[in-house]
């Protein structure tokens, strides 16, 4: 039994209870049972569901952007946001998918050879509270138009808006078990995943999550997709266009309160621009927002729970105690931590060498461009890094140096639903959206005639 509260004003919203074996096991067989119905319905089939799920989605979005806001504190305009991210994911799948999964033909010295993309069978995604629902859909989507059903272990803070989306999926008219809520503790992901119905597993979530998924799946044989931590860098060139730079590089660190794996946190600033640039971000930072995330003039809301506030607060003391200076913020309230910014960081204070999963910024000089890759790279994450400079010729033959799933040049790093999307190091592995998110869970199947 566990209870959700809100995080802004502490009101009790719930009180759940973990599934029994027994519920589980329902589940898992209910899955198996709709699994070997669906793997073989048309994929134009599939897909008429889809345009059920977007009709159902555009209806119901205000009822989940406010559970959304209610339960993880996000402000209610992004939680809206959020949702509609959800439907043009549907739609780019909608569009695309029957041409992603075609037979592909291949030359051999056969009389005809190709490839076919068949389902695995039961997929288990294993969802974080950030984004309870584009983490989800984007994983979810592709992997039931493949031909999978999926079963979710949310997090147990969003547990409402995990059982929100099943209803949705039901409303949408899938058939029974394609989509299925798990709500199950951490402690009990591993029994499932050494289920023979789990077929695959994706997780979206911490270092330590990724690490006992990734192990309980390898002892299995069974595949895993992990989008784990990132650190991102923000790089600012001595001839970026300042006023651009400093208007993305607010929202790229502080959108959804700073809680999220692709938010720039360590930001590198040539040492040419380096006041300009603080002075223009401390001011925008300054001027957003916070408040009750219900409000749409709301910027930045509570984190997410007061314990997340109080390890971001903990590792900022630190980092001031070994050196590093507070521009602005550096205050908590309960599960509030304000905006906050530092200089004089160096390489071994946590706020550059963990990741800081808040409204947080690290701030540093550089003076030349090789100086700055070093100190991106400079970090266990690769998820993905930003590039203001107005060289774009000159950047772009340069990406090869940075170790990192994407690089973005004048724009913040985002997920689209056309863009591959994942890491290297320990921000894990395999991808998500765009065509390789679509065969992430499907059996690459050869055929061979002679």
């Amino acid at each position: 039994m566990f209870s959700i509260t809100n995080p802004f004003n502490k009101i009790f919203l719930s009180k759940y209870s973990y599934f029994s074996e027994s519920q589980i096991n329902t589940v898992l067989v209910n899955s198996e049972k709709a699994s070997a119905a669906w793997r073989h319905t048309p994929i134009a089939e599939r897909l008429k569901f889809i345009e059920n799920l977007i009709f159902t989605l555009t209806k119901q979005q205000h009822l989940l952007a406010e559970r959304c806001s209610l339960e993880m504190g996000k402000p209610i305009t992004q939680s809206e946001a959020e949702v509609k991210k959800c439907i043009t994911l549907c739609d780019y799948y909608l569009k695309n998918s029957e041409n992603f999964l075609s037979v592909y033909e291949i030359l051999t010295d056969a009389d005809e050879s190709f490839i076919t993309y068949e389902p695995l069978g039961v997929i288990l995604g294993v969802m974080p509270w950030n984004f309870p629902y584009w983490q989800v859909f984007r994983f979810a989507i592709p992997a039931i138009i493949a031909g999978n059903a999926v079963v979710v272990k949310h997090a147990s803070n969003v547990a409402g808006c995990g059982i929100l989306l099943e209803e949705l999926f039901s409303e949408a008219g899938f058939p029974k078990g394609i989509y299925q809520n798990l709500l199950i503790s951490g402690d009990q992901v591993e029994d499932v995943i050494n289920n023979p119905i789990i077929r695959a597993v994706s997780l979206t979530g911490s270092e330590k999550a990724g690490a006992a998924v990734a192990s309980a799946a390898a002892k299995q044989i069974k595949k895993a997709v992990l989008e784990l931590g990132g650190s991102n860098a923000f790089i600012v060139c001595e001839d970026a266009s300042l006023d651009d730079a400093v208007a993305v590089a607010v929202n790229a660190r502080m959108q959804n309160t700073g809680q999220s794996c692709i938010a720039a946190k360590r930001f590198l600033v040539h040492n040419k621009v380096f006041d300009a640039f603080l002075e223009g971000f401390k001011k925008g930072v300054e001027a957003l927002k916070p408040g009750d995330p219900m409000d749409k003039a709301t910027e930045i809301g509570p984190m997410a729970r007061e314990d997340l506030a109080i390890g971001i607060e903990k590792q900022v003391k630190d980092s001031v105690a070994m050196g590093a200076k507070l521009v602005t913020g550096g205050k908590r309230k309960d599960a509030f931590y304000d905006p906050t910014i530092l200089i004089g960081v160096t390489t071994d204070m946590p706020v550059f060498k963990e990741e800081v999963f808040g409204p947080v910024a690290a701030i540093m000089a550089f003076d030349s461009f090789e100086e700055a890759v070093e100190l991106s790279n400079k970090t266990n994450f690769g998820l993905g890094v930003t590039v203001f400079t107005n060289d774009i010729e000159g950047i772009k033959k340069k990406v090869h140096l940075f170790e990192e799933g994407a690089v973005f040049i004048n724009a913040m790093v985002k997920s689209d639903p056309a863009l591959p999307f994942g890491g290297v190091k320990r921000s894990g592995f395999g991808r998500e959206l765009a065509e390789n998110g679509l065969k992430e869970f499907v059996n690459v199947k050869t055929v061979y005639i002679k």
